[in-house]
């Protein structure tokens, strides 16, 4: 049965700043004679942001205002505004006349409740509100156990996604066959894009960094990616080393297609040599498992996963906490991680893991300290992703690491950074020492630590904690659990 056609609909964009490849934008032009396109800064996200330096915003901004311009060429544009996306979509809908408002959607409960709200809005108003899959291959139910109950232990879901996967999930929109349907806004709703600073934030450092926004960038950082994702396997694990795709941002405010990047990784993961390529695909069902786990599982936000571990008694010092914030607790793998989250808004994804669990299992801080700091600072930050992980280096998660695996700052440093290369980088005070002395310094004597210009309490922190003895007081913490 064919969709009536519709007069006229407009598409919200949220987390899919991009003019291709766009589920909700596909099927809005397909359906309605004029389309309009709208992104709202969502005043109830940003007003709670704690910094007016928040690099996502610079980050988003900079990708509507090329979206906007996209859409411009395309004889359209985007209609921009600053408040809450509850009321503004209604009222907007109802200024331009629109049957339906289109967007893609959004799986954290925040998002739920607010589209929900705006679905009952709109309801009143005789429009309706339709939503699409975009942000991810599999969501919610698509992908079950033969029981018909959600995953959750990855190697079974990603047996089951790829045996679920065929060239239809892959298959991109084709919004430039419809793109005639695009409206220009009226007259009424016209309005400059607000700007950064009226909308309460400042340039950060993201320019400076040379990190590329807007769907340019995304395109630019997949093709350079292609060129090193036979190597992927092997590089991504070492923070000197040029090894991840650098596309995570652009995944989480959709500025690429995943449709695009999945079809490209399963098929070279299917070419001799695509181990690389395989790796990397597996990280992409990554975002979808814990997507679905989401979805499933809402208590995850604020609770562990594993309902005991919420009875763990974190002692929680916050002088050891805002050591571990600052990268200054006298590892040097674990500091130079955290400065770079802290410079850049980005940490590797191996650097990631070890400073998880070094604040849980060394530090002995609840994670969801750090969950939440990761969440205030990370520029690609996706709270099923970012969970996740947390609770995976926790070990109060599905299918986490198991509570007695506890990774030892020094050897991580030792088999990732070997030479010292990116430690030197974000810890500049000990570029004087050598690949052997890097790691753990303090075990140095003091004469090479005066000799070196690297005295340990001064030049650098000691230790804030003691890996074996903090090991041991971990292990008898989850213990008591069991």
């Amino acid at each position: 049965m064919t969709t009536p056609r519709l007069s006229r609909a407009l598409v919200w964009f949220r987390r899919d700043l991009r003019d291709f490849d766009h589920a909700a934008l596909y099927h809005a032009l397909k359906d309605a004679a004029a389309v309009y396109c709208a992104f709202v800064f969502d005043r109830e996200i940003l007003d709670a942001l704690p910094s007016p330096e928040d690099r996502r915003v610079e980050f988003i901004w900079d990708s509507v205002a090329e979206l906007d311009a996209a859409m411009c060429a395309r004889g359209s544009g985007l209609i921009v505004r600053h408040a809450n996306a509850r009321d503004a979509i209604p009222a907007l809908a109802a200024e331009l006349g629109v049957e339906a408002v289109y967007t893609n959607h959004d799986y954290e409960p925040g998002a739920l409740d607010r589209d929900a709200a705006v679905a009952k809005a709109l309801a009143e108003l005789g429009i309706e509100l339709r939503r699409f899959k975009d942000q991810v291959i599999f969501e919610r139910d698509e992908v079950l156990t033969q029981a018909g109950k959600p995953f959750s232990v990855f190697t079974s879901y990603k047996n089951a996604w790829l045996k679920t996967l065929t060239p239809y999930h892959l298959k991109s929109y084709a919004v430039d066959r419809y793109a005639s349907t695009l409206a220009s806004p009226p007259a009424s709703t016209a309005a400059p894009m607000p700007t950064l600073e009226a909308l309460g934030f400042r340039r950060t450092n993201l320019a400076a960094l040379g990190v590329r926004t807007g769907m340019r960038g995304g395109a630019a950082l997949f093709a350079d990616f292609r060129k090193r994702i036979d190597s992927y396997s092997d590089a991504r694990d070492f923070p000197a080393v040029k090894g991840p795709s650098y596309l995570s941002v652009h995944l989480r405010f959709g500025t690429v297609s995943i449709r695009e990047l999945a079809a490209y990784a399963h098929a070279r993961s299917l070419e001799s040599g695509g181990d690389g390529a395989a790796t990397w695909l597996s990280e992409l069902i990554w975002r979808d498992f814990y997507a679905q786990i989401l979805w499933h599982h809402p208590h995850v936000v604020g609770s562990a996963f594993k309902p005991a571990y919420d009875a763990l008694q974190f002692p929680d010092d916050p002088a050891l906490f805002a050591a571990w914030c600052e990268g200054r607790t006298g590892y040097p793998l674990v500091d130079a991680a955290m400065r770079q989250l802290n410079t850049t808004g980005y940490m590797h994804n191996r650097l990631r893991m070890i400073a998880a669990s070094f604040l849980v299992k060394d530090l002995l801080v609840d994670w969801r300290l750090g969950e939440k700091y990761f969440a205030d600072t990370l520029i690609d930050f996706d709270l099923a992703s970012n969970n996740g992980g947390w609770q995976w280096a926790a070990s109060t998660g599905c299918d986490a690491q198991p509570y007695f695996r506890i990774f030892n700052p020094v050897a991580q440093s030792e088999r990732f950074d070997a030479d010292g290369r990116f430690i030197r980088r974000y810890v500049p005070e000990l570029k004087a020492l050598g690949a052997r002395e890097i790691h753990a310094p303090w075990l140095l004597s003091s004469s090479l630590q005066q000799a070196k210009g690297v005295v340990i309490g001064r030049d650098y922190p000691a230790p804030v904690v003691d890996h074996a003895a903090s090991r041991a007081t971990a292990l008898a913490l989850y213990k008591g659990l069991r």
